[in-house]
């Protein structure tokens, strides 16, 4: 792989990875629009890892007290943290059990460009409406199992590349009143496990593949994709103090119609 097929594919998963924006369909694409081969498992790999590490290490009071709450949890006690992370389990299954079912099905049937540009477009407009119509009067310690249970489930339709799993579980979080930077704030920490998991399967697979030796471009990657996604969250969430997510709407719907007119022109 060359040095700049490596850092395209570094940035694009670690910028988009946590913007509302879709890393699945642009990752898709870039084989794509560039004829580049696939980057193949071990890049997966690195990539994922880079992302999760930043994510954690952005929200590392969230991931402490959950590793707390999480002990405390065992000993009976329900603390906020411990909370924390029953709703973090609770709006992470549904995307476990409905993934598995659909997975053969999502890589076959839906990584076409007709697809990427429906989603992208769509969806889009389900975000802009729910961030422009939802209240903000909520923020996270108002969270109930019910709400995760509905952003839980919203997860699940980021099967469909360009829909964005960060984008559409903000927007449910915004439908159902909790404010901008909460709403971003539990849709990373829902992603952690959901990023381990796409991590482990992969790595479950380059094992089997018995191609699994660390080299220096999944070093590489996997720094670039770490450095891009900590970058990525930290511009977000400083935006959405002060801002909406009308910018990334815009953005989506530029980059929609663009795919189509590639698709049908």
């Amino acid at each position: 792989m060359s040095l700049l097929q490596l850092t395209v594919i570094a940035l694009v998963q670690g910028i988009t990875e946590f913007l509302p924006i879709s890393s699945s369909g642009h990752l898709i694409l870039v084989p794509q629009l560039t004829g580049w081969e696939d980057q193949g498992l071990l890049m997966d790999v690195a990539v994922h890892v880079g992302t999760l590490l930043a994510v954690m290490l952005y929200f590392w009071r969230d991931v402490w007290a959950m590793l707390s709450g999480l002990g405390n949890l065992f000993k009976g006690r329900l603390d906020p943290g411990a909370r924390m992370v029953l709703l973090v389990v609770v709006a992470t299954i549904p995307v476990i059990g409905v993934g598995y079912l659909a997975k053969d099905f999502v890589s076959t049937h839906l990584r076409s460009i007709e697809v990427i540009a429906w989603a992208t477009l769509g969806f889009g407009i389900v975000i802009y409406i729910a961030d422009r119509l939802g209240m903000t009067m909520r923020r996270m310690e108002h969270l109930g199992f019910s709400d995760a249970v509905i952003i839980g489930l919203s997860q699940c339709l980021a099967l469909i590349p360009g829909t964005s799993r960060s984008g559409i579980t903000m927007a449910a979080a915004r439908a159902l009143g909790m404010e901008r930077p909460d709403a971003a704030r539990f849709s990373m920490l829902i992603s952690m496990p959901t990023i381990l998991g796409a991590g482990v399967l992969a790595g479950k697979d380059l094992y089997e593949s018995g191609n699994a030796q660390l080299s220096f471009d999944a070093l590489i990657a996997g720094g670039l994709a770490f450095a891009s996604a900590l970058v990525a969250i930290w511009g977000l969430m400083a935006w959405l103090k002060r801002a909406s997510f009308t910018p990334f709407v815009i953005y989506r719907m530029l980059l929609g119609v663009g795919l189509l007119a590639l698709a049908y022109g």
